[in-house]
């Protein structure tokens, strides 16, 4: 990772060019990022599948649409659970089943009993399967212009329209980025 920090926290927003379906105006929250590779999760692919379809006693925890996202193409068959734990980092002990990847944002222990969380948490996703890069290859990826790189904001996590989050997280930016939101999905129709 010569000469590049960690995106650990930050957003992977697709640029128009970045042609791979998978990844097509995804919005992705990295939660590691280090010299042996990335590991995110897209937050605006909802499936119709709930909560508690698969992981019982989660579901009344998980904010609205309460349905298992999508977190990318690797091990869709396992589950991954991102949540906010409001107040300030290092103000409190952390919850029990919950580890703190970056400010109020970290991974929830699915083994844990829900009720021991409950009271902790300030907003829960689900994501079948993550998005990972091995070594270099996310920078290869900056560095042809497939992502912008941008500042997560804790409520990216629990948006309510998420399909909406790709337009919206371009929008808080300034300058041109913020006019890429506009961006018509299928340019050759303009």
């Amino acid at each position: 990772m010569t000469g590049v920090s960690s995106l650990t926290g930050r957003l992977l927003v697709a640029t128009p060019a970045l042609a791979d379906a998978n990844f097509a105006r995804a919005v992705v929250l990295v939660l590691d990022h280090d010299a042996e590779g990335t590991l995110g999760v897209v937050l605006n692919r909802p499936t119709p599948v709930g909560v508690d379809d698969i992981l019982e006693g989660w579901g009344p925890l998980a904010g609205a649409p309460g349905v298992v996202f999508q977190g990318g193409p690797v091990s869709l068959d396992s589950a991954l659970g991102v949540a906010v734990v409001p107040g300030e980092p290092g103000a409190r002990t952390s919850p029990l089943g919950w580890r703190r990847v970056y400010g109020a944002i970290g991974l929830v222990d699915l083994e844990t009993p829900p009720e021991l969380l409950a009271a902790a948490l300030g907003a829960l996703r689900i994501f079948a399967g993550y998005a990972g890069w091995g070594p270099g290859q996310l920078e290869d990826e900056l560095e042809a212009g497939a992502w912008y790189v941008v500042d997560a904001e804790p409520g990216d996590i629990s948006a309510e329209h998420p399909e909406a989050l790709w337009r919206e997280v371009l929008r808080r930016q300034r300058g041109t980025l913020a006019m890429m939101a506009t961006y018509p999905e299928d340019a050759s129709l303009n």
